[in-house]
């Protein structure tokens, strides 16, 4: 698919995701991908935390070769590398790997060790929002796997928005979907997801900063557990 013809005036990117988001709140995730694919063309890709590969294999049946982007923050499980590299082997996508600035060891020498535990937001403005913000230059939208029911603070995700911080289109279009949808759509399509999510885990992120759930909590507690912060800046 080549690139669409798409406005590049903020103005009306914003309108016409906000548009969208009203017209495809009862769509499937499949004709959201659809919508997505055929206005932005080249111009949109997917991200994708390697958590579960269902977004990014959504988008490789609407779009073949799409572009999945995965930040490596340097601090990831090895299992989460592993099913970036499964990924990129048997499915239908394009993996764009991107890197923060500076390597671990560079970040440890000029902030100390363990800047994570210190100050989690500079770790994650450093090797999580910068590097997104500078890999996602060259695309007009982005989508991502928010679910509304991961979490309060995902409640109100639309399926199609206006990511004012990047000024892009953001397209969330599992937003609707509960885990139970996750489970039937893994199941279903054989789709790869982390082997921590039958381990404990209900959300994978950098392991210094996850942790296993206890009883009852909901599927991001285990993220920078004992913290005030739920969010590492990608989404809010």
């Amino acid at each position: 698919m080549t690139t669409a013809h798409i406005t590049s005036d903020t103005d009306e990117l914003k309108a016409l995701a906000e548009q969208a988001g009203r017209d495809l709140e009862d769509a499937s995730a499949l004709e959201i991908l659809q919508w997505a694919t055929e206005t932005f063309g080249n111009t949109f890709c997917v991200t994708s935390s390697m958590e579960d590969a269902v977004v990014a294999h959504l988008a490789s049946r609407a779009m073949p070769g799409v572009d999945v982007v995965f930040l490596d923050t340097g601090y990831h499980f090895e299992e989460t590398i592993g099913t970036r590299d499964a990924v990129e082997a048997v499915m239908d996508v394009n993996v764009i790997t991107l890197t923060p600035r500076q390597t671990v060891a560079e970040q440890d020498a000029e902030f100390g060790p363990k800047l994570h535990d210190r100050d989690p937001d500079l770790c994650c403005a450093m090797r999580k929002v910068r590097p997104l913000q500078e890999g996602l230059a060259g695309y007009t939208a982005w989508a991502t796997g928010l679910r509304r029911d991961e979490s309060p603070t995902r409640a109100n995700t639309p399926v199609v928005g206006w990511d004012e911080k990047r000024r892009k289109v953001k397209v969330s279009p599992i937003a609707r979907w509960t885990q139970d949808d996750v489970d039937a759509y893994v199941a279903e399509h054989g789709v790869l997801t982390n082997p921590l999510l039958t381990d404990g885990y209900g959300s994978v992120g950098c392991a210094p900063c996850t942790r296993r759930l206890l009883e009852g909590e909901d599927a991001r507690a285990g993220r920078w557990a004992g913290r005030a912060k739920t969010e590492c800046g990608l989404h809010g």
